[in-house]
């Protein structure tokens, strides 16, 4: 894989609508402000965490959910007049839902004329047996998950695996972390697979849920919804986008706030001893 320095933000904007779905915003011009937003935004995260490299082949992951069309419609977008030239493969696991449409995505992305793969492999079952009734699926879900992505992946010659986590995501996984897990962390824009072998890229890191259901809509996307692990009602994540929903409706701009804040970390106000020195410190003699 070339190694290169990202491309600045300014080559990473919008080249303008393509709505193919009589579903719209009110006007035109609000089509066009969430546009440039969307565009603006994931460029933005592709140039600040260095996520695309000349020649990369990105295995674009596709659920069926608003998210996945929404990175893959702006990534290709961005693809045709990126000052660097890449290629996108669409890859969806069909894990064996009872009733899934499997037709629905293939449709999709031959229609779009995407590169695309579709993996049949029954892990639904297999969270069915091991998990009981009533608790939560989606920890063994996601572990199956991403062992066959990252097979996929070195299967498919994909030097980078894209994945559709929002803002959102991002900062629900903090606080999951924080309540659950006693640690402090998210979701990473970029990451290394544990053996090294996989790069995970997250375009959409800067984006909204709002702003990515709004360009669903307008599109027309042909959501698949999730009946594993969406219809769990209990389910902890969505506990907490409940509270973080409430506390921006009582002090609007308390999300941004907080996101910002994962981007800017003191690490010699916090309590982690493998992270500063803190040993070390000793008055300074020089000091007057």
């Amino acid at each position: 894989m070339t190694s290169a320095s990202p491309a600045p933000a300014e080559f990473w904007q919008p080249i303008g609508l393509a709505a193919r779905s009589p579903k719209s915003l009110r006007n035109e011009t609000e089509i066009n402000k969430l546009s440039k937003r969307l565009y603006r935004l994931v460029g933005q995260a592709i140039a600040d965490f260095d996520m695309i490299a000349p020649h990369d082949r990105i295995m674009v992951c596709m659920s069926g959910g608003k998210d996945s069309y929404g990175m893959l419609d702006i990534l290709e977008g961005l693809r045709q007049r990126a000052p660097v030239p890449f290629s996108l493969i669409a890859v969806n696991l069909d894990q064996g839902h009872p009733g899934f449409p499997t037709d629905v995505l293939p449709n999709y992305l031959s229609s779009r004329g995407f590169a695309f793969h579709i993996e049949r492999q029954d892990t639904h079952s297999i969270v069915k047996r091991v998990i009981p009734e009533g608790q939560t699926t989606c920890s063994l879900c996601s572990r199956l998950r991403r062992g066959i992505l990252y097979r996929l992946a070195t299967e498919l010659k994909a030097t980078k695996i894209a994945l559709g986590h929002h803002r959102d995501d991002i900062l629900q996984t903090f606080f999951l972390n924080m309540f659950h897990g006693g640690s402090l962390k998210a979701m990473p824009p970029k990451l290394r697979s544990d053996d090294g072998q996989h790069v995970v890229i997250r375009p959409l890191a800067y984006v909204e849920e709002d702003d990515l259901e709004a360009w669903s809509l307008h599109q027309g996307f042909p959501i698949i919804p999730c009946d594993l692990c969406g219809s769990q009602e209990n389910l902890q994540r969505q506990q907490v986008r409940a509270l973080l929903k409430d506390w921006e409706k009582r002090h609007p701009g308390r999300i941004d706030s907080m996101f910002k804040a994962l981007g800017n970390v003191k690490p010699s106000h916090l309590l982690d001893r493998d992270l500063f020195p803190f040993e070390n410190l000793r008055p300074d003699p020089s000091s007057p």
